[in-house]
């Protein structure tokens, strides 16, 4: 019973320590420091004494939805005027980053709010859809989803089947969305769907609508502690003022995922530092043949190596950030950052785990929930193929998605 007891406790108790190799808080203003703390510290306190039994109990801990919006997860760049904290795409980049140190599924739920839906109403949306949306998403009180992929396209959008035509003072929408995070319980989604001339529109929907359905997706091994489901419209009755005006075609939802896509980036390298720290903590207590496991060649190398990762995937997220906030930062290289950062993170879930041994499979570590997540973070917002073809078309001009 004491085993099981001290076992439970260090499951409560965070003792996160980040690692700055290459001491890029240098690199780094007093503000985004402070953000970063913030942030921690509510992961600390708030996230991770909770987050193990929702993963183990497949329940997502929606309590807390409103301090996420009070602390600013919520559209963090958006502008003040709409409830925003207007901050830079570093200071996102790193709420993510903390995010995810604590669970893939919490920053997915912050991603999907900011980028996925805030974003395109802000960019995108009429200043009565910003006035109307944009504050409540801010606080939480209103919650949405994104509504892209489909049950037969996913790495292929533009072949989406969701449709809608216009008729009297509204449109008749009609299709199905996979995939999506957060629908069961959204209040509003931003819906992408082909009107009669067969371009790509998005749509903001109140899934209260009659004929909108969000039903969930059960016995998930990846993402437990987050909510998926799914959009089913059948005739829903969609206002014309609802449709989104600033932009249409395949380019106006890949904008929006080029955000999503750049907090991932982000929120890997999280996930990364918490399967590292943990595993160096381990290394130095756990004792075998006399001495700490940590002094073996084979554990020191293992530990060099992680830390070698997490230092260059650091470097390309701030890099990127940079050039986000020039305006300069393509998509191309957002895949880059994408692909790189969670094929790093998961493989140090991997190792981190080899670590740790046979604990390392148990709820009272972090590392595996980390691993599970990670193999739905390498496949959404653009399979780990995916990004690679993007970024071969983008140094040969050649696509070879056609």
């Amino acid at each position: 019973m004491l085993i099981i007891k001290l076992l439970s406790f260090m499951a409560k108790t965070d003792n996160f320590h980040s690692p700055d190799y290459y001491i890029i808080d240098d690199l780094l203003t007093d503000e985004h420091k402070l953000i970063r703390k913030a942030i921690r510290d509510f992961v600390k306190k708030e996230v991770s004494p909770v987050i193990e039994e929702a993963c183990q109990t497949c329940k997502f801990p929606s309590f807390l939805l409103p301090k996420l919006g009070e602390l600013g997860c919520f559209g963090p760049f958006i502008k003040t005027k709409y409830g925003g904290a207007e901050l830079d795409q570093i200071s996102y980049g790193l709420i993510m980053q903390e995010l995810e140190r604590g669970d893939s599924g919490i920053r997915s739920t912050a991603s999907v709010q900011s980028s996925l839906v805030m974003y395109p109403i802000y960019e995108y949306g009429s200043e009565e859809q910003r006035q109307k949306y944009l504050k409540k998403l801010a606080t939480g009180e209103l919650m949405g989803c994104f509504g892209l992929t489909e049950p037969n396209h996913g790495s292929n959008p533009g072949g989406m089947e969701t449709s809608f035509i216009e008729k009297d003072d509204y449109f008749i929408l009609n299709g199905s969305k996979l995939w999506i995070s957060n629908s069961p319980f959204a209040d509003i989604a931003i819906v992408w769907a082909k009107n009669q001339d067969n371009r790509i529109q998005g749509l903001i929907v109140e899934t209260n609508t009659d004929g909108v359905s969000t039903p969930e997706t059960h016995n998930k091994w990846s993402l437990r502690a987050s909510v998926t489901g799914e959009l089913i419209f059948d005739n829903v009755k969609v206002p014309k003022e609802n449709l989104l005006p600033g932009r249409d075609g395949l380019g106006a939802p890949l904008s929006c995922l080029d955000s999503a896509r750049y907090g991932i980036a982000w929120g890997a390298i999280g996930a990364a530092m918490d399967c590292y720290d943990t595993a160096l903590r381990y290394s130095l207590e756990r004792t075998q043949f006399g001495k700490p496991i940590a002094s073996f060649q084979l554990q020191q190398k293992k530990l060099s190596e992680m830390i070698t990762e997490i230092t260059k995937a650091q470097l390309l997220a701030w890099r990127l950030g940079s050039l986000k906030n020039e305006g300069k930062a393509t998509t191309a290289q957002i895949s880059m950052a994408k692909r790189n950062n969670v094929e790093m993170a998961i493989k140090i879930a991997r190792e981190s785990r080899q670590i740790l041994g046979g604990m390392g499979i148990t709820g009272e570590y972090p590392i595996m929930r980390h691993m599970m997540n990670l193999e739905s973070v390498i496949t959404y917002e653009g399979t780990h193929d995916i990004h690679l073809l993007i970024t071969g078309h983008d140094i040969t001009g050649i696509s070879a998605f056609k």
